[in-house]
């Protein structure tokens, strides 16, 4: 059920890495933060917004099932907005 949450963490790796080095940044520390912040982004998502919704729905659900991909896209837009600052902290 986590798979599109590992697979998005992977994929944010790799976005970072190469993001910095086609701009000329230093390629561990972004990877780093890129990963850090999705999956911390991830974390504060899941405990505080996807635990209190899990009650109000079905078990086994379609609503269910959407509504445990919700951290996943909170944290796709936070490293949307994490990158966007790496890139104008470099100019």
């Amino acid at each position: 059920m986590y798979f599109l949450a590992k697979l998005c963490g992977i994929l944010m790796l790799v976005w970072f890495y190469m993001t910095a080095k086609n701009h000329g940044g230093p390629l561990l520390n972004w990877s780093v933060i890129g990963l850090v912040g999705y999956w911390l982004t991830w974390w504060l998502a899941k405990f505080l917004i996807l635990t209190p919704l899990a009650g109000s729905v079905a078990p086994h659900s379609t609503l269910e099932i959407l509504f445990t991909q919700l951290p996943v896209l909170f944290s796709l837009a936070a490293c949307y907005f994490i990158r966007k600052r790496l890139l104008a902290t470099l100019k």
